[in-house]
């Protein structure tokens, strides 16, 4: 019994997580409809590095030591770059038309400041930061 069960963390018997599409803005159409986002998960690895790229040198007040810490601005602008898969944000084309420089720039051009926020929402979610320990004890109890 308890090897069957290990089999199922094997990572070839892993469900892979899937690619997700998201009305980012109803302002972008084609044919009428609304044209949807694709945003695509990321490893471990990937969000580490993210971190990592995000990290700052932040004083303590009152003395002359300094503490690491992550800018979640920047974070959440490099975890949206990473994740959206189309439209393609490196797209030169799309670059000059909203005359932004860099993918992180162009969405923030792309978006209103409501639209960021969500497609951050959907983008956490894809990820799975959107699930509470609550919700996940009671599907195990389930």
């Amino acid at each position: 019994m308890a090897e069957e069960n290990l089999q199922a963390f094997l990572l070839e018997n892993a469900i892979k997580a899937d690619e997700i599409e998201y009305v980012a803005s109803p302002r972008f159409v084609s044919g009428g409809k609304p044209v949807p986002w694709k945003i695509s998960p990321i490893t471990n690895d990937e969000n580490e590095a993210l971190t990592n790229r995000c990290r700052r040198k932040q004083f303590v007040p009152g003395t002359r030591e300094t503490r690491m810490r992550v800018d979640q601005e920047a974070y959440a602008a490099e975890l949206i770059c990473a994740c959206v898969k189309y439209p393609n944000l490196n797209s030169e084309q799309l670059q000059s038309s909203y005359s932004a420089v860099g993918a992180a720039d162009l969405v923030k051009k792309m978006l209103t400041p409501g639209e960021y926020q969500d497609l951050f929402s959907a983008v956490m979610q894809a990820n799975s930061f959107d699930i509470g320990m609550d919700e996940k004890i009671k599907k195990a109890k389930n």
